[in-house]
């Protein structure tokens, strides 16, 4: 049997795919080629909770996507989730943890804080691939990745063994050097990322689709995150393989 190129990936790897999403909308914006190609996927959204008190004034994030003193914005942005994957054909799966822009540092989740229940979501959905965030910039973006790498630790220890991906977070990662960051920690860490050849098919209408239907997160997005831009130029969503390095290369990691 011949040998699989470098980066190749077996398609059995691909039959259940779980999209580790740290907010409502990271997973359509970040990796919506995967979710509209394969037929049984599923996002899972770290930071999905209502926080213990919504502030009497709204985030400026909040206000910027119309919402006013008094509104129960995670349910308006749960409808928006399942309304968006309901585009894509993936299932959603909320964890309960509050977006860290309605905590004070100190009452932030920690990714050992997130990793049990990730880790007990994972195992509950049997997936034969993950795909975290890269994890970068923003503090939930690091924590779910963080506590990702976490789980995949334990579940390893314990047997049960995906396949360990990465996506590159919409917008943040066209921040300077920290996609190259990220590499490199990981790649210090002696988990090497590797661009990795899944197969997509990169429809870009299907994409707007999904994205469309995050109504409140769109005013933000564009002022913020230059999304229009983004989506006009068909910026690529490219997965990275998360996995040790091949038996005698090791010492590269000494020359970083």
């Amino acid at each position: 049997m011949r040998a699989l190129p470098w980066g190749a990936v077996e398609p059995d790897i691909l039959r259940r795919i779980v999209v580790v999403s740290p907010h409502f909308d990271d997973a359509a914006l970040g990796a919506s080629h995967l979710l509209g190609t394969y037929s049984d996927t599923t996002v899972l959204t770290v930071n999905g909770g209502r926080p213990p008190a919504y502030p009497e004034t709204p985030t400026d994030w909040d206000a910027s996507g119309g919402f006013a003193p008094g509104d129960d914005v995670v349910a308006v942005r749960r409808e928006e989730d399942l309304a968006a994957l309901a585009e894509l054909g993936s299932k959603a799966v909320w964890l309960e943890f509050p977006d860290h822009q309605y905590l004070d540092k100190k009452d932030r989740p920690t990714p050992h804080d997130v990793a049990p229940a990730l880790e007990k979501s994972l195992k509950d959905l049997e997936p034969t691939s993950v795909f975290l965030p890269m994890g970068i910039a923003n503090p939930d973006h690091v924590c779910a990745h963080d506590a990702g790498i976490l789980a995949r630790a334990s579940m390893m220890r314990d047997g049960v063994i995906p396949s360990w991906f990465c996506y590159e977070d919409h917008g943040y990662k066209h921040l300077p050097g920290l996609l190259a960051w990220r590499v490199t920690t990981l790649f210090k860490s002696g988990l090497w990322p590797t661009p990795a050849v899944v197969p997509i098919e990169p429809d870009m209408r299907l994409k707007r689709a999904a994205i469309a239907r995050y109504t409140s997160q769109l005013p933000p997005l564009r002022e913020e995150h230059a999304l229009d831009e983004r989506l006009d130029a068909n910026v690529p969503e490219q997965y990275w393989r998360l996995d040790v390095p091949p038996s005698g290369w090791e010492g590269l990691i000494d020359l970083v």
